[in-house]
């Protein structure tokens, strides 16, 4: 539901349905979380992802001056990965699923990129592994049916975020 609401202004809809729904990783992600980590890093720029539960109170919280000069960017996965690549910060605290840290350091190994919570791991995203997607492809297997109404409004909204991404 944050990303939906994020989407919908971002892109300025009003036609949206935002499902009641969230990510239990990225609704773990608490203010309080927040505020310790920036402490103890007070030179890191702070990426946060609009899936979070508290982008609201986040973007209150810079509204109202409580980060001082810090930049705070709230950005999608891809958003914080092109933005590290030309921000001139040297650390980052980010928050969104570790599992972008990775690629984060690989693109970027002079930067360094300190999660907001270690325990901000899906398991879930972990049990797709590049083994399991070539096995999937090569052997068939895994094979997800859908409606054909389904699968072409499906195929619509993938086309535009693609387009526009």
């Amino acid at each position: 539901m944050f990303l939906g609401s994020y989407v919908a202004k971002m892109t300025n809809r009003k036609n949206m349905f935002i499902w009641a729904g969230e990510c239990h990783v990225h609704a773990g992600i608490r203010s309080q979380d927040v505020q310790e980590k920036l402490n103890q890093y007070t030179n890191a720029e702070f990426l946060i992802h609009p899936e979070c539960s508290c982008t609201s109170s986040v973007m209150y919280d810079v509204a109202s001056g409580d980060y001082g000069g810090r930049q705070v960017q709230i950005l999608s996965t891809e958003g914080m990965m092109n933005h590290a690549k030309i921000s001139t910060s040297k650390k980052f605290v980010v928050a969104t699923e570790t599992g972008i840290l990775y690629r984060m350091r690989k693109q970027n190994p002079e930067k360094e990129f300190i999660p907001i919570s270690d325990k901000a791991v899906c398991q879930f995203m972990k049990m797709i592994t590049l083994d399991k997607v070539y096995a999937s492809l090569k052997e068939e297997k895994y094979e997800v049916r859908v409606p054909k109404n389904i699968a072409q409004k499906a195929q619509l909204a993938i086309e535009r975020m693609l387009a526009i991404s």
